[in-house]
Order: C-alpha cells, then sequence, then structure tokens
C-alpha cells in the first residue's frame, strides 16, 4: 500500500488512516463495495458506501497519477533532461495539472517558431534580452544576429525570432499558467454564437444563439447544450477573458523595469498570450468544464437510477398485463406470481367496431376469473389512457396501474428477451416486461443497459465509460441493498450480486434448473467454479426461503451463524425461536458476543435482521391512479390540480407525468416556495406528487407545472421541454400564449356501449 495515498485520502475524507488503509487492503483482497460496507464495519471503522466507492476511485486515480509521473520521469531521464531539482518538483505533484504543467518546458513539440529561432542562433540573444539589463540595445545586439546563410535577413528578424523563443517560455511557465487559469476560472465567460446559415436547422438551440454567462457558475445541462449545438455545427462556443486583464496578470511576471529589453519582453508576453497560452488555458478550460459538467449529469443520472430501481413493487401477484397500441391493438399476457407467462393475446378496445369492444372485454374477464388475476398493468405508451378508462369501465375489483414502460422495447428486442421467450415476438415480450416491472421493478430493470431507461440529462454526450461505471455501481447497490432470491432470480439479476457476475451467474441457473432448488446457502459451493472467496462475498445477499435454516433467508452472513447459535443456546432456544420472540431477543447481551473479529457493529446488524429477516428495504406499495378525463394535452387549463409521477429529475427541475402521454416541467424555482438548489432535495423519480398547471403550449407540446403552494398561472419564466436531452431554455418562457384548453371529447367507449345497449 502506498502510505502517502492513504494519508491523502484520508485528510480529504476525513477519516483515520486506518480505515483507508483496511479498505484498501480489503480491495486488494478481491472484496466488493457491498461487501466491505456491510460485512466489514469492524475493519472501516463502519465506512458506508459512498465512502467506500471514494476510496476505490481515489485510489485509481492516486495510481493513474503515479503511472503519469513515472513515464514523464522515464523520458526526461532517456533525453538527458532530469534534474535533481526536477525530479523533486515531479516528486511534489500532487495533481495531474500541477504535473503537467511542471512537464511543459520539456514536452516533445511540434517544429515550432521557437525551435527555428534557436536553429537560426537566436537562443542568446533571446537570454539577453530576457535578463532585461538597464544598458542593453536589443536594436544593436540584433544587429549581431544577422545572417543571410542563417535566413535572419535584418536586425528586426532577428528580434522576432528572440521575442518568438521568449513567448513560448512565458507559455510554458508552470507559475503563469497556473494564474492565468486561475483568472480564466474567476473571470472567464462562456459565450455562444449561432453559425451563419443554421439559424432555422438549428431551431431547438435558439436560446444560445447568442448566449454568455460566466464559467464559474455555468451549470452542466446548459454547458453540455452548447456542446452539442456546437458538435451539430450550429453553434461556436468559447470560453475567454478580457485580454487586458491576462496581460496585467502576465507582464508583472516577466517584465522587469523600464527599457527598450523591457519593451521586447513585454512584446513577447503579448504575443505569448494570443498566440499561444490563451488559446492552451482555453482548451484545458473546456475540457476541465466538460469533465464537470459530466461529472454532475452522471450524478444526476444515477441517482434517478437509484430511485428507479428502488420503486415499491407489488410483489408476487397473478398479473394480467397490457402493452396498449392503437392499429395494431392491445397485447395482453398473463403473468403468475413468480412472474411465468402463462397465456398472451391481443386484444382491441379502442376499435371503431361495437363488436371488438365487446369482445376485447369479454376476454379480459374471462383471463382475470380464469387465472384469478390480483392487478392490471398498463404500459404508459401510446393508448395508455385509453385503454385505462376501457378496463376501469368493466368495474373490476382489483387495482388497474399505468407502468412506465421506459425501455421496455428495448428489452423486447434484446438477447435477453430472445433467450427467455425465443417462441414469442417481440410485443408479448414487451407485455411480460411491463407486468413484471410491476411486480418488482429491480428485477427486471437490470436485464436493461441501464443507460436505456431514460432517467438523465444529456446521457449520450457525457463520457460514456464514467457513465457505465457510475451506473453499474448504483445497480449493484440497489441488487445487494434488497437482497435476491436464490431460487427466482434470472441469471441477470444474479450477475450483480457480489462476488459473481455473469458467468457464476449463469453457472447458479444451470445448477437450479438441472438440481431443483437450493435447501441451504452451503449448497452454493456445490456450484461449478464458485470458490470460498465468492461465496463469502456472496452468500449475505442471496436469500432461501424456508431453507433448513432460517437465517439463510436473512442477511446474516453465514460466518455470523455460530454466533447466532450461541445467542440461542444462551437462552435456552431455537434460533427460530429468536426470529419469532422480541422478547428473547432483548434479553441479549450483545458485548457478551464481542471478539477480536467482531464487534457492536455487526452485532447489531445482526439483531437488526433477527427483528426483520430478509427485510425489504424498499416502500410498501402504493396503488396511483391520474385525474380520470384528464387524457390529451387538449384536456388540459392552467389552474387545475393534477396528481402525477415524477419520471425524471434534472438540474433544473422534474418531469412528471400526468397522464396526458406528455410530460410537464416542474422547473426547479416552482418546485417549493422556498429556495431549491438541487431539485433531489425535494422530488425522487418515481415520486407521487400533486401539481398545478402553469401553462400548456400545445404547438411545442410543451406543459409547465408547479409545486407552488400557490403557482402564479399564465406565462411562465420558465419553458417545458419535451425532453430532458433537449435544450434547455436559457431564459424567458414559451415563445406562444397558452392555447385555450379544447372540451373533452365524449367518451367513445361509454357511447358505443349505449349504443349496444339499444
Amino acid at each position: 500500500m502506498n502510505e502517502a495515498h492513504i494519508l491523502t485520502i484520508a485528510g480529504e475524507l476525513k477519516v483515520q488512516p486506518r480505515q483507508v488503509l483496511a479498505t484498501a487492503r480489503l480491495f486488494a483482497e478481491g472484496a466488493t463495495v457491498p461487501f466491505i460496507a456491510r460485512y466489514r464495519k469492524e475493519a472501516t471503522g463502519s465506512l458506508d458506501e459512498v465512502a467506500v466507492t471514494t476510496i476505490r476511485e481515489r485510489l485509481l486515480s492516486l495510481a493513474e497519477l503515479d503511472q503519469r509521473r513515472e513515464a514523464i520521469l522515464k523520458s526526461l531521464e532517456e533525453r538527458n533532461l532530469l534534474t535533481d531539482k526536477l525530479k523533486a518538483d515531479i516528486a511534489g505533484a500532487d495533481n495531474l495539472t500541477r504535473l503537467e504543467d511542471i512537464y511543459q518546458p520539456f514536452r516533445p513539440k511540434r517544429r515550432t517558431r521557437a525551435m527555428i529561432a534557436k536553429e537560426q542562433g537566436l537562443e542568446p540573444l533571446a537570454d539577453l534580452i530576457f535578463a532585461q539589463q538597464p544598458g542593453t540595445d536589443p536594436q544593436a545586439e540584433a544587429a549581431k544576429y544577422v545572417s543571410t546563410e542563417k535566413g535572419v535577413a535584418d536586425a528586426n528578424a532577428a528580434l522576432a525570432g528572440a521575442r518568438d523563443i521568449i513567448a513560448e517560455r512565458v507559455s510554458d511557465d508552470a507559475i503563469a499558467r497556473a494564474k492565468l487559469r486561475d483568472l480564466y476560472w474567476n473571470e472567464g465567460v462562456v459565450k455562444s454564437k449561432v453559425m451563419s446559415d443554421k439559424q432555422e436547422a438549428g431551431a431547438k438551440f435558439k436560446d444560445y444563439f447568442d448566449w454568455s454567462e460566466p464559467v464559474a457558475k455555468v451549470p452542466s445541462h446548459r454547458l453540455l447544450a452548447m456542446r452539442r449545438g456546437e458538435t451539430e455545427g450550429v453553434l461556436m462556443m468559447r470560453i475567454s477573458i478580457e485580454e487586458m486583464s491576462a496581460l496585467a496578470l502576465l507582464e508583472p511576471l516577466f517584465v522587469k523595469g523600464r527599457g527598450a529589453a523591457a519593451d521586447q519582453v513585454r512584446l513577447a508576453v503579448q504575443d505569448s498570450y494570443k498566440r499561444l497560452l490563451g488559446s492552451a488555458i482555453e482548451v484545458e478550460l473546456r475540457l476541465e468544464t466538460k469533465k464537470r459538467a459530466d461529472a454532475e449529469a452522471i450524478r444526476v443520472f444515477a441517482e434517478n437510477l437509484r430511485e428507479l430501481l428502488l420503486a415499491s413493487p407489488l410483489g408476487s401477484k397473478n398479473v394480467l398485463a397490457i402493452d396498449p397500441g392503437f392499429r395494431t391493438g392491445c397485447k395482453i399476457v398473463v403473468l403468475d406470481r413468480q412472474g411465468k407467462l402463462l397465456h398472451n393475446d391481443v386484444i382491441y378496445p379502442t376499435a371503431s367496431s361495437t363488436a371488438e369492444i365487446r369482445e376485447a372485454a369479454e376476454a379480459v374477464l374471462s383471463m382475470v376469473k380464469k387465472y384469478q388475476i390480483e392487478a392490471i398493468a398498463i404500459g404508459n405508451g401510446t393508448a395508455s389512457r385509453e385503454t385505462e378508462n376501457f378496463v376501469k369501465l368493466l368495474k373490476l375489483t382489483i387495482p388497474i396501474l399505468v407502468v412506465n414502460e421506459s425501455g421496455a422495447s428495448i428489452y423486447s428486442a434484446s438477447e435477453v428477451a430472445r433467450e427467455e421467450f425465443p417462441n414469442h415476438d417481440v410485443t408479448v415480450r414487451g407485455a411480460v416486461s411491463i407486468g413484471r416491472r410491476l411486480m418488482d421493478p429491480l428485477a427486471e430493470l437490470v436485464k436493461l443497459d441501464p443507460k436505456s431507461i431514460g432517467v438523465g440529462q444529456y446521457q449520450h454526450d457525457v463520457d460514456q465509460a464514467a457513465l457505465k461505471r457510475s451506473l453499474d455501481d448504483i445497480v449493484v447497490s440497489c441488487v445487494n441493498g434488497v437482497g435476491v432470491d436464490l431460487n427466482t432470480a434470472s441469471k441477470q439479476l444474479l450477475a450483480y450480486v457480489s462476488g459473481l457476475g455473469p458467468a457464476l451467474a449463469a453457472n447458479i441457473v444451470a445448477y437450479r434448473n438441472e438440481n431443483g432448488p437450493f435447501k441451504t446457502r452451503a449448497d452454493l459451493k456445490k456450484v461449478p467454479r464458485l470458490g470460498e472467496k465468492a461465496y463469502e462475498q456472496a452468500a449475505g445477499f442471496l436469500r432461501i426461503r424456508g431453507s433448513t435454516n432460517p437465517l439463510d433467508a436473512s442477511a446474516v452472513h453465514p460466518e455470523s451463524y455460530d454466533i447466532v447459535d450461541r445467542m440461542a443456546k444462551d437462552l435456552n432456544c431455537a434460533v427460530s425461536d429468536l426470529l419469532r420472540d422480541a422478547g428473547l431477543r432483548q434479553k441479549i447481551q450483545l458485548p457478551k458476543y464481542v471478539t477480536e473479529a467482531v464487534g457492536l457493529p455487526t452485532l447489531n446488524d445482526i439483531l437488526g435482521e433477527l427483528a426483520k429477516p430478509g427485510r425489504d428495504p424498499r416502500q410498501k406499495f402504493e396503488v396511483f391512479s391520474f385525474q380520470s378525463g384528464i387524457e390529451k394535452m387538449e384536456d388540459l387549463k392552467p389552474g387545475m390540480k393534477l396528481p402525477g409521477i415524477v419520471t425524471n429529475v434534472t438540474a433544473f427541475g422534474a418531469f412528471v407525468d400526468i397522464g396526458v402521454h406528455q410530460d410537464g416541467l416542474v422547473h426547479v424555482s416552482q418546485l417549493s416556495d422556498r429556495f431549491i438548489k438541487d431539485p433531489a432535495e425535494v422530488v425522487k423519480v418515481s415520486q407521487k406528487v400533486m401539481v398545478t398547471v402553469t401553462e400548456v403550449d400545445l404547438p411545442r407540446k410543451r406543459i409547465a407545472l408547479s409545486m407552488k403552494a400557490a403557482p402564479q398561472i399564465g406565462p411562465s419564466t420558465t419553458g417545458a421541454r419535451t425532453s430532458p436531452n433537449a435544450p434547455r431554455p436559457a431564459g424567458g418562457g414559451f415563445n406562444r400564449p397558452s392555447q385555450p384548453a379544447k372540451p373533452a371529447p365524449v367518451d367513445w367507449f361509454t357511447a358505443a356501449l349505449n349504443k349496444n345497449k339499444k
């Protein structure tokens, strides 16, 4: 272990070095974040998953810094440029920016104007001028270097070459770069302009056609919007500062005193800023601001994904799931309590034919009765509200729920879906996914690439490797936090269990299919290629209902079973009695069971598990319904108060589904009566909220909503967008006035039934 790294991380996290060291050792032994945070609290001092993950990331970044340091030292040594001072400076660089600044003067460069001047023998002249002695006459000295043979035509050409050498020195100076970099961060401005003849083609970037704001304050979503506009050739983006401010900073660093030589140095500094240093720092800031914007966008995506994965599950119920549609009808499937497909069909509840509507009603009623359906799941896509109304008119006494089907089409065409349902088409697979999402969102959503779930902002513009790493961490955290039923879980779900992965997950499922359900956790060791280390990492997160050992259904790790056995023995009862009887658990004296390896943190966790073995940390499921009669944007009127479900949270607000096939935006300024900096303070994905419609823009399909107690109705100061990935309005509201809501059409279904009765 690198002692310096341990101390650095401990200082950054404000924890003890021993905690960081223990965590680093566990990672070196192959332990995972969930395992360390849950089952090695004594070693780490009870560091949570966030701290453990941060330690892992910082260990990696510091290791990368060391690798770069070694590469630089090797390069300098091979070129005989390494001095003791330079070596010490490089060793003392505590971040990559500082390291690269030190290396800058020695970095191999393309052929530059300064190199040409040196080849012409002008470096001594540059040294003389840079010394800025009062008696130096640059013009006279330059005349000595005139040489037709070397390409120096006259004294002015010699002076120009000397200034080129000085300009490059200024550009390579570590102190100058650091100070100018700070100036850019403090006073820099991000500006975007529309490219000529791109006004119409790039209308979606209209708000950024002439936009500027301080670089230190530009939010992630706006920077990414401008960069996307630049990528698409619509915008030109620059990060700049006032030239006078830059020169006022740089000149005192290099111009010493007055005189002709100092004047030449001043000219060289000005040239260096305009030609070399300014653009170099701008490139750095473009990269750094992008990196920061990516980090914020990834953070938002990760938080949204966590909330979506941990959405309340309906649980094991017989479910009838409907993937709604107009022209092609509604694909309908029946799932048993384990999510197994029992039946599928197509109905046409939105047809113009009364006979088809009646046939659809009879089909649903028949399936509900035959399969003892306990809940109906309807996808929230096209024809969702019409299908929901149809089902509600059947007067069933079971919950009818609209389910977010985002990504279901991707799943239905995936290799995973083809493997699960090789004899069914994509429509059946999509309906199955909708039903299973209602039963257990986590178990079903892990089959998708997290990026396809669509709860981020500018997810295709950020660093894809960093995004994948962050989202995978969230999925792993959620799966292990909830726990996995070993005998029912898919291999996709098992793959996220600590210590397993795709190969071992597939082996587990294959073993289960061949040998039947696992009877105990210990049976896992019989799975091919699942060794002691993988068993240690995974066992505590796997659940076996009805095992011969009741602890197998809990989060108590097998390595602690003997402790629970001793507790039961000391109380002269069985382990199962401890699980049932709170009075017995109260008699347990935890300090009695403390050892060198097991302390009170683990013992308290064990006691908590005995009270609620295998408890699901997700919230209890609640039935939710959209406002009846509000099905299309035309049904909306400013002032309406409606129930909704948060579908996405971004840096600028929250998107809410109110059941009209178009999410509305609650801008961050409308989330609360108090000031809100981060929307995540107030709302989470899948949260049920009450909103007020403040504006409806039918032509642009935009809905502005508010969660304030008494929102202002009418033209807003913030627009609502059709998608969290569309560029955010920079300022101002909708460009067009609100359209009056059209009267709701007569209920076609009721009319058809009435006609049929006559």
